[in-house]
C-alpha cells in the first residue's frame, strides 16, 4: 500500500499537468539530471503521459563539471529511459568555460547554458511545455536568498509554477514527500557529491537554516509557498498597473524613450518597478540594475546622464528620459562630392550646392577642391561660428550648447585639407561660409536609426 506522502504527489501534479495538457502539443520534455527529485518528475509524468497519450521525453544536460560523476549521472538515466522505452535526448557543455567567457558565474552559466539545451530540445520534438522539479523546499531556499540579498517584492515570489513554457508541477510538494515517493515506488537516483558541501549559499541554507525553521514550524516550506503565492498576485497587479503607466514608453533600435513625467506621476514607491519594466524591454541584463541605478534614474535632472550596466546610457533632455546603447564613435572617412556614405547614426550625402536657402538637415560650405572628410572631432579642435565672439574650442561649444560628453563623438564633424569646416549639431566655421569667387558644397545630413540626442 503507497503511503499518503506518496499519494498526495500524485494529487498534487496531475492536476497540473491536467490544466496544462492543451499547451503541450502532444509532447512534453522532462529535465532529468538523475536526482531524486527529477526521478520522481519523470516517474509520475511518464505514468501520466501513458493514461492521456502524451509523449514524455527525458532530457539531461552534462555541464562538463564533475568528470566521471557526470558521466555516471548520463548513463543512468539514459539506461533507466531505454528500459522503459521513455524517450531520451542528452546535451553537453563546457560550463566553466562559457562561465569565463561571459563573466558569469558557473551556477549562472550552468542555468543558461542548460535552458537553452531544453528550449532546443522543445523545438526539436515539437514539445509544447519543459517540466522541471523545483518543489516547495526550493521555492523556500530561493525565497530566503532572495531576502539575504535585500529583495524588493517581486523577490518574494518565489519559483512560479509557470513561467512562459516552463512548468513546475511538483512546486507545492516538500522535499519529504517526493522522498516518500520515491521509497514507495523504489525509485533509484544519483547523488550530486556537492550538494552535501555548506560552500555555495543554497547548501548552507538547505542544511543548517532550514532545518531551524522546521523546529519553529515543521510546515515552514509549505507556508512560505503560500505566502509567495499570496505576494505573487499583488505583485502581478503592481505589475499591470505599471504597465498602464509605460503605455507611452517608445522602444526604437535598442533604445527606449519616455516622457519624465510619466515616471514622476507614479506614485514614489511604484517608481522603481516601473524603470525595472521599462529595463526589461532592452537587451540588458535584469539582476545587474541595482538600487544604486534606479534611485539615480529616478532623480536624474533636466540635462543631467548616467552610466547604466551593460553599455546602456541614461538621458534627461527636453522632459524625456532615455535609455540607449552606447555607441563607440566612428573612425575618419574620405568624403567625395557626388558620392553617399553611411557614418555612425547618419547618412550622408555631398554634392554641389544649389543656389537658393539650404535645406534643413544641410550644411553650405565654401569649397574650391579642398580634400573633404568626415570623422568624429578632434581633441583641440577650434572654430568660430557666426555670431560669436572669436575663435573657440570645440570642447567648450558642446558644453555651452548643452551636448554631454558621451555624445560629443557620435556628431560627424567636416575637414577640408586637414581643417575643421563644420561640426553637425554645431555649425560651419566663418573661414568655411560660402562667399563669392570660391565655389560652394551642400552636404545634407540624415539621422537613421534610434536618436541619441537632440540636435543643437
Amino acid at each position: 500500500m503507497r503511503s499518503r506522502a506518496a499519494e498526495r504527489l500524485s494529487q498534487l501534479a496531475w492536476p497540473c499537468l491536467d490544466r496544462w495538457r492543451p499547451d503541450m502539443g502532444g509532447a512534453v520534455v522532462c529535465a532529468v539530471s538523475g536526482g531524486v527529485d527529477s526521478m520522481c518528475l519523470l516517474h509520475l509524468c511518464a505514468a501520466w503521459g501513458k493514461e492521456r497519450g502524451v509523449k514524455v521525453i527525458a532530457a539531461h544536460f552534462h555541464h562538463g563539471l564533475r568528470g566521471e560523476a557526470a558521466d555516471r549521472d548520463e548513463a543512468f538515466v539514459r539506461r533507466w529511459c531505454e528500459e522503459r522505452d521513455i524517450p531520451f535526448t542528452a546535451g553537453r557543455g563546457d560550463t566553466a568555460r562559457w562561465a569565463r567567457e561571459h563573466s558569469l558565474t558557473v551556477e549562472e552559466a550552468g542555468r543558461n547554458l542548460r535552458y537553452s539545451f531544453l528550449h532546443r530540445a522543445a523545438e526539436e520534438s515539437g514539445a509544447g511545455l519543459i517540466l522541471t522539479a523545483h518543489h516547495a523546499d526550493d521555492n523556500a531556499e530561493t525565497i530566503l536568498l532572495n531576502l539575504c540579498r535585500g529583495t524588493g517584492l517581486a523577490g518574494l515570489t518565489g519559483i512560479p509554477p509557470r513561467r512562459g513554457n516552463i512548468a513546475r508541477p511538483l512546486i507545492e510538494a516538500t522535499r519529504e514527500e517526493i522522498a516518500a515517493y520515491a521509497a514507495a515506488w523504489s525509485i533509484p537516483h544519483v547523488e550530486d557529491e556537492t550538494n552535501e558541501s555548506d560552500f555555495a549559499a543554497r547548501n548552507l541554507l538547505r542544511h543548517q537554516v532550514m532545518p531551524v525553521l522546521r523546529q519553529i514550524n515543521p510546515k515552514v516550506s509549505e507556508n512560505m509557498a503560500r505566502c509567495a503565492a499570496i505576494v505573487r498576485e499583488e505583485n502581478d497587479a503592481l505589475t499591470g498597473q505599471v504597465q498602464g503607466l509605460l503605455a507611452c514608453a517608445r522602444y526604437q533600435n535598442g533604445g527606449v524613450r519616455l516622457p519624465a513625467e510619466a515616471l514622476l506621476r507614479a506614485p514614489e514607491s511604484l517608481r522603481p518597478r516601473l524603470l525595472l519594466e521599462l529595463w526589461k524591454g532592452l537587451e540588458a541584463g535584469r539582476k545587474d540594475l541595482g538600487s544604486v541605478h534606479l534611485q539615480g534614474l529616478i532623480g536624474l535632472s533636466e540635462g543631467d546622464e548616467m552610466d547604466l550596466p551593460h553599455g546602456f546610457t541614461a538621458v534627461r533632455r527636453k522632459g524625456v528620459l532615455e535609455l540607449m546603447p552606447r555607441r563607440r564613435p566612428e573612425g575618419e572617412h574620405p568624403l567625395t562630392v557626388g558620392s553617399s556614405l553611411e557614418w555612425g547614426d547618419f547618412s550622408i550625402t555631398c554634392r554641389a550646392a544649389k543656389p537658393g536657402s539650404p535645406g534643413r538637415g544641410t550644411l553650405i560650405l565654401s569649397w574650391d577642391g579642398e580634400v573633404l572628410s568626415v570623422g568624429p572631432w578632434r581633441p583641440g579642435d577650434r572654430m568660430e561660428l557666426p555670431g560669436t565672439r572669436g575663435n573657440r574650442g570645440v570642447k567648450r561649444i558642446f558644453a555651452d550648447r548643452g551636448i554631454p560628453p558621451q555624445r560629443r563623438d557620435l556628431l560627424p564633424a567636416f575637414y577640408a585639407d586637414g581643417r575643421l569646416a563644420a561640426v553637425w549639431g554645431l555649425g560651419v566655421d566663418k573661414g568655411f561660409l560660402p562667399r563669392k569667387g570660391r565655389g560652394a558644397i551642400e552636404i545634407e545630413i540624415k539621422e537613421k536609426g534610434y536618436k541619441t540626442w537632440e540636435k543643437a
